[in-house]
């Protein structure tokens, strides 16, 4: 199966004009033409099934012919994680993170951060393109950049972890925090950690401190233990 995305598309289409990059690649790369059958997410849960009815290299046209609702997760992972000072490791955590499941995505700037300014066009794309490998129909919701204590200061709904390495207190390891179907956030530090005093605000903000496992991990492999911890906590 290969899965094309265009966010365009709603219930009430009949039919479906492609980008011209898209249509490009679907005509002249991937040589389709009238007839052909495609597979199409919106990125919303919904896998539609289309006829190419006009192949053109500028503007590929297909028809609707069926569509199936692909049923949301029984959790509600919210990751916020800090930019990596190099960014191939944070795309990196990107395509991971759609492939084992993530529903939202917040790059958050902490004391310590190499990397304050972020490419959400690029992290765009790069989710886009792993949700397409992956075969899932549900793209994550991706935000601006915010300052770990505007994200401290917000009204979360669920439960909220700081995977922190400060050592001097006790911390649970994440899979026994972890509550099957619940709505979660989980706060993952730059390469530095975080800065003490986030640690106290964090704590006093009612976020609790959680371990990862004994090893000391990247900012990207640690979130991809945390995503990938609460998949399986959730799987039925």
């Amino acid at each position: 199966m290969q899965l094309f995305y265009n966010p365009e598309i709603s219930d009430s289409d009949k039919r479906v004009i492609f980008s011209r990059d898209e249509s490009r690649h679907i005509v002249k790369v991937l040589r389709k033409t009238e007839g052909d059958l495609l597979q199409i997410t919106n990125g919303k849960g919904i896998l539609y099934n289309a006829e190419i009815i006009q192949a053109d290299v500028k503007q590929c046209i297909v028809k609707i012919n069926s569509s199936e609702v692909q049923p949301p997760p029984p959790y509600y992972l919210h990751m916020l994680v800090a930019p990596t000072k190099m960014n191939d490791r944070f795309e990196w955590f990107l395509e991971k993170a759609m492939e084992i499941g993530v529903q939202e995505i917040t790059p958050v700037i902490c004391d310590h951060s190499e990397r304050k300014v972020v490419k959400l066009n690029r992290f765009e794309r790069v989710l886009q393109s792993a949700m397409k490998q992956s075969l899932h129909f549900r793209m994550p919701k991706l935000n601006e950049p915010a300052s770990f204590m505007d994200l401290i200061k917000s009204d979360f709904k669920g439960d909220k972890f700081i995977a922190h390495c400060e050592e001097g207190e006790e911390k649970a390891y994440l899979q026994n925090k972890i509550t099957p179907g619940e709505q979660v956030q989980i706060l993952i530090g730059p390469e530095g950690d975080f800065s003490l005093k986030e640690i106290e605000i964090a704590l006093k903000a009612n976020w609790t401190p959680v371990s990862l496992g004994d090893s000391r991990l990247r900012t990207e492999t640690a979130a991809i233990v945390a995503c990938h911890t609460v998949a399986l906590i959730n799987q039925k």
